[in-house]
């Protein structure tokens, strides 16, 4: 059986972070993990440039099959909102330009899915990551919640609703 691998993404106009796991059947195996690091007080232009080669880079080494990435929030900064969805676009643009299928996830998916509970810390996210995939360090938070993102694609099929032909589970119902 060949591996699928996964490249999960939690993307931000400052540190994007992200992480690959490799998954066969139940068993999902660490492959690498980071952070793409924007230049401070650099323009939009140049941090959206800087995301989307590094992201470039990413799949042309290690070859993902698919990406996961996190929504974008609404928070009381909406420059900052704007800046986050901005930064998530041009992740988005970069995993469709080498053709890879791309899955998008709540933080509360996300979360629900690592810890079983959609308000849990992200001191709460790296400790999951680091039990699931058997790491020997933690990995840091960005890098940490690629890794979520990328665990919970790969946990989305393996529950009642994939097996169902993926039928998604809102509010504790069956969503078609």
């Amino acid at each position: 059986m060949t591996p699928t691998r996964i490249l999960g993404i939690d993307p931000g106009s400052r540190t994007t972070g992200f992480g690959i796991i490799d998954v066969m059947g139940r068993e999902h195996h660490y492959v690498a993990s980071g952070c793409i690091r924007t230049i401070p007080n650099d323009e939009l232009a140049g941090r959206i440039g800087v995301i989307v080669q590094h992201i470039d880079e990413i799949i042309a080494t290690y070859r993902p099959n698919q990406a996961a990435i996190e929504q974008v929030f609404v928070n009381v900064n909406p420059k900052a909102t704007l800046m986050l969805g901005q930064a998530r676009g041009a992740a988005i643009a970069a995993l469709v330009l080498r053709g890879l299928p791309v899955h998008e996830y709540t933080a509360l998916q996300v979360k629900q899915a690592v810890v079983g509970q959609g308000k849990a810390a992200k001191e709460q996210v790296q400790h999951m990551v680091v039990q699931m995939l058997k790491l020997s360090g933690t990995p840091q938070a960005d890098a940490a919640d690629g890794l979520a993102v990328a665990l919970t694609h790969a946990l989305r099929g393996q529950g009642l609703a994939g097996k169902l032909g993926g039928l998604a589970i809102k509010g504790g119902r069956f969503q078609i």
